[in-house]
């Protein structure tokens, strides 16, 4: 059939003109594709995707998702990346990937919420089990790994509370012991130390990096995405192929989104850094204050560990996300605290960080853990995400606030 002989809609769907492939922009070109073209038969018969050489369905990847991939393997060090829907889609997989009926999971009793959700259900439902343990007692760790321990969880700092563990031991201790270690990265963002390289001398590091990229990577507060970074090809390759029976996949857009937002994530997270630091320290002379939980502060839970990690070389100052937590004396009922998160005008109350809008989120920490967290003073917790707004105009919004709420 020639052209002439084609209806319209077959002629514009089967067009032969190819544009020139040496097109080169600061922006990696989207490709969006569920059906990947072959050459013939045998070539679809050849095709690999495994390893990355080539593409055989969207799924499995594209020119722009592997080129995410990569870059963000970079940041982190690691050798090897896959691309999942969201934070906790990357530790679902994770889990699923490297856990068995009968085996047994251990997890921070600090750890992201919805990863000890998914722990005490579905991880549960299929027969494999799990025990909390103290992130700031090695000691606690050590007791509690069995020969069914395949699997530690490391979170650094903790989701909400912000301690800031011993990570060095924690990776000793599991190599040691033969168990495969995963830190949830998503605070530190390949920026704050190195997860692959802990002391800088290639003598300690976790075995695998979960990622919420839906945070610093993004920057904007709407993209939902995770990575899963690793250096061991024996494991990325277990983990690669339970993604691909799991049917797991991202978008070409929203990989666009985080490969637009990359070459800014170390401006960000320093500017970040800078007014966390300085909003923390004005925080913690408010009398309503009674402790302030940010990993830089001298006498935040873990801030030893957190400056033998984040302050190495010529960093004297050390490196934390823009990210912190305060505790409101507790004279102050709920209401009060609920009025004083209500007052506050530049930051909105909403999950998630990262972003460039300033964010507040009250907790209830008893309902939190399942331990007793004898290094939190009493109150109620109260978590700020600091955005990019300027530091000065923060402040005072939460002054403000603070008159409002505990006059």
């Amino acid at each position: 059939m020639t052209q002439a002989d084609q209806k319209l809609s077959t002629h514009l769907i089967h067009h032969p003109y190819r544009a020139p492939v040496d097109f080169d922009a600061p922006q990696p070109a989207v490709h969006k594709a569920s059906t990947v073209y072959f050459e013939n038969v045998q070539a679809m018969r050849d095709r690999r995707w495994l390893d990355k050489s080539s593409y055989t369905y969207g799924l499995h990847g594209t020119p722009t998702t592997y080129t995410l991939e990569e870059r963000l393997a970079s940041l982190e060090g690691g050798l090897q990346c896959l691309l999942v829907p969201s934070g906790l889609a990357a530790i679902a997989t994770v889990s699923l990937a490297l856990l068995k009926t009968g085996d047994e999971v251990l997890v921070p009793d600090n750890a992201y919420g919805p990863n000890k959700t998914l722990t005490e259900g579905e991880l549960a439902h299929f027969g494999i089990t799990h025990q909390y343990y103290d992130s700031m007692n090695v000691e606690d760790l050590a007791a509690k790994i069995t020969p069914a321990t395949k699997l530690v969880w490391l979170e650094a700092p903790g989701s909400v509370t912000m301690e800031f563990p011993n990570l060095v031991d924690q990776v000793r201790l599991c190599r040691e012991k033969g168990v495969t270690t995963v830190l949830d990265n998503t605070w530190g963002a390949g920026l704050a130390f190195r997860p692959f390289d802990l002391l800088g001398d290639g003598s300690v590091g976790v075995d695998i990096t979960a990622h919420a990229l839906t945070k610093y990577p993004s920057g904007g507060g709407d993209v939902l995405m995770g990575s899963i970074i690793t250096r061991s090809q024996s494991l990325h390759m277990r983990i690669k192929l339970a993604h691909m029976r799991l049917g797991l996949g991202v978008s070409g857009n929203d990989a666009e989104a985080v490969l637009r937002s990359l070459p800014s994530i170390g401006l960000r997270y320093h500017a970040q850094d800078r007014a966390a630091r300085q909003l923390a320290h004005w925080l913690a002379a408010q009398s309503a204050v009674v402790q302030v939980l940010h990993p830089a502060m001298p006498d935040a839970p873990g801030h030893a560990h957190w400056k033998q990690l984040c302050a190495q070389g010529h960093n004297a100052d050390g490196v934390a996300a823009g990210l912190f937590s305060v505790v409101i004396d507790e004279r102050f009922d709920q209401a009060a605290v609920d009025r004083f998160c209500d007052s506050l005008s530049l930051f909105k109350i909403g999950y998630s960080w990262g972003g460039p809008v300033s964010l507040v989120v009250p907790y209830e920490l008893p309902e939190m853990r399942n331990q007793a967290t004898p290094h939190i003073k009493a109150g109620t917790v109260v978590r700020f995400a600091i955005g990019l707004e300027d530091a000065g105009d923060l402040q005072a919004d939460l002054a403000q606030a603070l008159s409002q709420a505990f006059a």
